[in-house]
């Protein structure tokens, strides 16, 4: 067999290849005896027609055209392997010339990843918010802690400020009850802004038994984003009342005995949420100053596959849970079908780019994956999916999905090694040292969220790396 390559663009080849019609015989064998266990013709046993007798009843061009689409796969592999390429998907195949007992040969056209010249990165500067916790946060944060432990009691009088009210709530649009508008027994804390804008100002006043009528764009449901007449009733008006912020309450809302320990602790959880936010900060800043310096040339079909993709979790996974078509999701955020594609568009090349760019560095710096990692990696998936970790590794191996996740890790992991070589500063222009577990753990999310979970380029070379039937398919066309 031989086989050239010709570069079409930077992202798609041309392979050629020409394979001598000995090379054909195991396919050809192959082709005679799957033949011989589908057809019977009189005379002879099953399975044991002659080539012969099988060319002059059902012609040679059937036997060869089974050949032809079993060997394929193989030889097109061979190809790939000795242009040292790595496709995407699968390839356009054309049988360009078939001589019996002479001569074969075709063409293959697949998209390939890019080469990607790696820039000197560690001149890469960013600016990160410094770590501040200041005691109006933590003021919050117990208040938030006091809030649950408040107590309620019923009261006979107009509901006001800071109240909480059960209600009944009916919706109708264009003078219809909604399917879904229908709530019925909701507490409400008038104040909290938490449901639907003018709710407070309709409620406040109002005694039990009492009924208003207002009017508020719905958040979420089937009408999502339209206007509507909201009916408002309320049942019961309770008054809260909240414990004293004493050492007292310390010792009942945690294992503190004084409230100066409770505070103390709400800061330094606080700190620590604030490092990591600003770890990812810095991630997410030096992968978008790395993505500026480097060319990425982007295979349309990849593209076009990615952005279907996104398209595809947001309208059929995230609204559908959020009972929210596409219209209703697009007038709530105020954006045009043009500006939506338009973003989707831009989504998708920055989560081709980085996963191009982050696994060259991965390649460059010979990054691997251990299986501790791997495991850590994926509990913190199952988490973010609701499942538990079984559930989730389960999911993940029947669906042929693990070297998604090693994908994942090892672009963390990289990302990781360029932050580490570059310099942080915060907003105080005090040097930022981030720690290790940080870094990493904080670029996976960093490249989770350029990426999206699509996972086009994985799902590409996934398909580029199985048996091949793909080509043997095309060819047959």
């Amino acid at each position: 067999m031989k086989s050239a390559v010709e570069t079409l663009n930077p992202t798609r080849v041309r392979l050629t290849v020409e394979v001598p019609f000995e090379e054909l015989k195991p396919s050809l064998d192959a082709a005679y005896r799957k033949i011989n266990q589908q057809v019977q013709v009189p005379g002879f046993r099953k399975g044991k027609i002659p080539a012969r007798v099988i060319d002059q009843r059902f012609g040679r061009g059937a036997v060869l055209e089974e050949a032809v689409n079993d060997a394929l796969p193989k030889f097109y592999t061979e190809a790939v392997t000795e242009g040292e390429l790595t496709p995407l998907g699968q390839p356009d195949v054309d049988i360009t010339e078939l001589r019996d007992n002479e001569l074969l040969t075709f063409t293959a056209e697949v998209d390939i990843r890019p080469e990607i010249a790696l820039p000197d990165y560690s001149g890469i500067a960013v600016t990160v918010d410094a770590v501040e916790v200041p005691d109006e946060d933590v003021d919050e944060a117990v208040g938030r802690l006091r809030e649950r432990f408040a107590s309620t009691t019923v009261v006979e009088r107009a509901a006001a400020d800071g109240d909480v009210v059960k209600i009944d709530l009916e919706a109708r649009v264009d003078g219809e009850v909604l399917a879904d508008g229908v709530a019925n027994g909701v507490d409400y804390t008038i104040g909290s802004g938490q449901m639907l804008d003018g709710l407070d100002e309709a409620v406040t006043g109002l005694e039990a038994g009492g009924t208003a009528t207002f009017t508020s764009e719905l958040k979420g449901g089937s009408a999502a984003g339209s206007e509507a007449e909201i009916a408002v009733t309320v049942t019961t008006v309770s008054t809260r009342e909240l414990p004293e912020l004493d050492d007292d309450f310390a010792q009942l809302a945690s294992e503190f005995d004084t409230l100066e320990e409770l505070r103390a602790s709400h800061r330094e959880r606080l700190v620590e949420e604030k490092k990591y936010e600003q770890a990812t900060e810095a991630q997410e800043k030096v992968l978008d100053a790395l993505l500026e310096l480097v060319e990425v040339p982007i295979p349309q079909k990849l593209l076009a596959d990615e952005i279907e993709t996104r398209k595809h979790n947001l309208e059929h996974h995230q609204l559908s849970q959020l009972g929210m078509d596409l219209d209703g999701y697009l007038k709530l955020q105020e954006k045009t079908a043009e500006e939506y594609e338009a973003e989707l568009k831009e989504q998708s090349e920055k989560g081709i780019r980085t996963q191009f760019v982050l696994d060259e560095i991965a390649k460059v710096e010979k990054l691997n994956v251990s299986q501790d990692e791997l495991t850590e990696h994926l509990v913190r998936r199952s988490q973010s999916s609701g499942m538990s970790p079984d559930q989730f590794a389960k999911a993940v191996v029947e669906g042929g999905q693990v070297q998604v996740l090693v994908g994942e890790v090892r672009r963390g992991k990289a990302l990781a090694t360029v932050v580490e070589s570059v310099t942080v500063t915060d907003t105080e222009g005090n040097d930022v040292r981030l720690d290790e577990d940080e870094v990493e753990e904080g670029a996976e999310a960093a490249t989770e969220t350029a990426e999206s979970g699509a996972e086009a380029a994985e799902a590409a070379e996934s398909e580029a790396t199985t048996s091949g039937d793909g080509a043997g398919t095309k060819s047959g066309d």
